[in-house]
Order: C-alpha cells, then structure tokens, then sequence
C-alpha cells in the first residue's frame, strides 16, 4: 500500500479542469520553475525544524520517530493515511491542523521550498474524503507539484475515485514521459498540460529543464485522444519568448483542444522569480494578441487568462 503525500485538497474548484472539481495537489515536483505560484510545493520537508521555531501558535513539532527510519536522498517522511505500514517513512514534522491558522509563516521561513503542512494518506483515506463531496462534483484533477512524480499512489487511488463515478484529470508540467505507460493512460481521461517555453536556452533558465519531452507528450498525448488542455505562461519584457512559444504549441493543435494562455502574475513568485521576471502583470493586450495569433494557426479553441 503506497501513501500519498499531499499538499492539499480543494474541493471545489472552477479553475482546474472543466466543470465542477476536487483538486489534489500533491507534494514534490522535479522542476523549479522561477514562476511558480506555490513554490512551497516543489520540495519535501527535510526536517531542518526551523519552521516549528517559528510557528506562533505552536501548530508543529518535531517527529521523534522520524529518526528511527532511514529516508531516501531526496524523499520525504511519510505515514500510510492512518493505517500501519512499516514500508513507509514518517514525517520529520508533525502538523497540528486544529491549531494552525495558515499564517503561513512556516512556509515563509522553510528555506527548502517546502511545506511541513502536508497529509500523508493512503489511497483508501483519499478516496473516503473524496465522497463526501463527490455528488457534487464533475471528477478530481491531481495537479502539484508534480502528480506523476507519486505515479504508484495514482496506480492505486485512480480506480477507487472511477468506483465513484468521477472522472480523473492529471495537471502535468510534461517531463513524464507519458507514452511508456500505457497502464497509467488507460485509467485516466486525459491530461493538462504544461508548455513553459520553446527555447531549450529560455526553458531551461526558466524551469530547470529542456522543452523536447512536453513537446513530445503534447503530440503523444493528442494522437491517443488525451490532450485536455495545454497551457503556457506569458511573460512581461519576453514578447519574443512569448511568441515562439505560442506558434511552436499552437501550430501543432487540433482545432478542438482548448490552448489556455495565462498571463504571469507575480503573486506567491519567490524572489529568485521576481529578480528575473519582474513583478508586473504581462498586459492584458499582448495576452490578446497572442491568443489571436495562436487561433490563426489552427488553435481555434485559444483563450488568454
């Protein structure tokens, strides 16, 4: 029984997938895009404490038993959603919800772009939370960080959420190479997807890595009928970027697949982020523009956000 660790769970939400949704976002992503908006989400507590210092209202503490289990480089703690399983970590902090009041100093201070405010759940206990609202909801979209890095938690908790009737969604930054596995794709309806840019120079600077495998999910992903959406971020003072972007996703869609241009806001960005892009919003006009652009090379379903 694997578990997941998860950032947290919306239960409805009109902004991650079409209709009505419960969004999981999950904990840990293998990028570091400078743009992030939950930049909290990107790595996995690694116990450090500084974070229970500084809670004021004393919503954390210290795992003792953390120590008592060996930790993969890189992995975090973790508990199996309540039920005993001596295969998996514990967490180095433990979180007191009832106490906390998301001040969010905690993640203020984290240095590590993490979070001690997560939950560790096994696919059953996601599944029971997921009931509660599911009458009133369209499907359940994972999002991140970066969901398929917890792919064995997706192979469990997947088919338990279709036993409710939902569909499912993956919110994808595209470095999951999705067609070596076919297992996950035949449980899914289809994917979000991420284009951050087209330069391999201008992606790499902006997110750690290059744009050759979303690329290739993005023509995959179509082909096999499990493209959703693509989505790209505009960026202020980056028109040329911007727009090399757009004509290498746009003139690769079907008419029928939604391309979702977001123009960048500076809300949540790190100071890294800020230092380079700046804290304006990209204008509304180039937004427009672009989106136009996007429609006339066969993204006819292209709308600027």
């Amino acid at each position: 029984m694997k578990t997941g660790i998860i950032n947290k769970i919306i239960a409805f939400s009109n902004v991650d997938g079409p209709g009505n949704r419960t969004a999981v976002f999950f904990q840990g992503c293998n990028l570091h895009c400078l743009f992030c908006h939950n930049p909290e989400t990107i790595h996995r507590c690694v116990g450090c404490g500084l974070c229970v210092e500084k809670c004021p209202q004393w919503a954390l503490k210290r795992n003792e038993a953390a120590g008592s289990r060996p930790v993969e480089a890189g992995k975090t703690a973790g508990m199996a959603g309540g039920r005993p399983d001596e295969t998996a970590p514990v967490p180095p902090i433990l979180w007191t919800p009832s106490l906390c009041v998301d001040c969010d100093t905690c993640i203020k201070t984290c240095p590590h772009l993490a979070s001690p405010k997560v939950q560790y759940m096994t696919a059953e206990a996601l599944r029971d939370k997921i009931r509660r609202t599911a009458p009133y909801i369209n499907g359940v979209s994972f999002s991140g960080g970066e969901c398929t890095q917890q792919r064995d938690f997706l192979m469990e908790v997947i088919p338990l959420i279709r036993e409710l009737g939902l569909g499912v969604l993956l919110d994808s930054n595209g470095t999951y190479d999705f067609e070596q596995d076919p297992e996950l794709l035949r449980i899914i309806d289809g994917v979000m997807l991420d284009i951050k840019a087209a330069d391999p120079a201008f992606c790499r600077t902006l997110t750690g890595a290059g744009p050759e495998l979303p690329f290739r999910n993005l023509d995959f992903l179509q082909r096999a009928g499990k493209l959703e959406e693509v989505r790209t971020v505009l960026f202020p003072h980056h028109p040329e970027q911007n727009e090399a972007t757009v004509r290498a996703a746009a003139s690769r869609l079907r008419p029928d697949v939604r391309y979702k241009l977001l123009r960048y806001r500076p809300f949540g960005v790190r100071q890294e982020g800020l230092d380079f892009l700046g804290g304006e919003i990209t204008p509304e006009a180039e937004g427009e523009h672009l989106a136009a652009l996007a429609r006339s090379l066969g993204a006819e379903n292209s709308v600027t956000v």
